[in-house]
């Protein structure tokens, strides 16, 4: 079942403590296009009917990552992203809107996301993976 795209910002902004709806939104955005370029197939097609139709389509965007970016390089790569955010900064836009993500897909969908990431994705999802 499809998120709303109000529902799902809300979610964001509470998670991520913005103070506006713009910064829940942009850290939406720019995440989920950076996932996309790392997930194929059923998975990325499952996640997307998921989503709100806005988002989906940023996660289906044509983008694709060249090779699978470690979770530090995937935090780094959404700092240059957005205007002003530090490595830091981007660390919680990740986790705010990961771990949305995670809630949206459940945890058989968000299990299958994580086998095609690199190790360490499971905590930026708030989904931690037994050792």
């Amino acid at each position: 079942m499809r998120m709303h795209w109000g529902a799902f910002i809300a979610a964001v902004q509470e998670r991520g403590q913005y103070p506006s709806q713009e910064e829940a939104e942009r850290s939406s955005r720019v995440v989920l296009a950076l996932l996309g370029a790392h997930l194929v197939g059923e998975v990325r097609a499952e996640l997307a009917a998921r989503l709100p139709e806005t988002l989906a389509l940023v996660l289906l965007n044509p983008l694709q990552a060249h090779e699978p970016l470690p979770p530090e390089r995937f935090i780094r790569a959404t700092s240059a992203w957005i205007e002003g955010a530090t490595e830091k900064t981007a660390t919680w836009d990740v986790s705010a809107v990961l771990s949305v993500v995670a809630d949206v897909a459940g945890e058989d969908l968000t299990d299958r996301l994580l086998l095609q990431l690199p190790p360490g994705y499971d905590l930026l999802f708030g989904h931690p993976q037994p050792s």
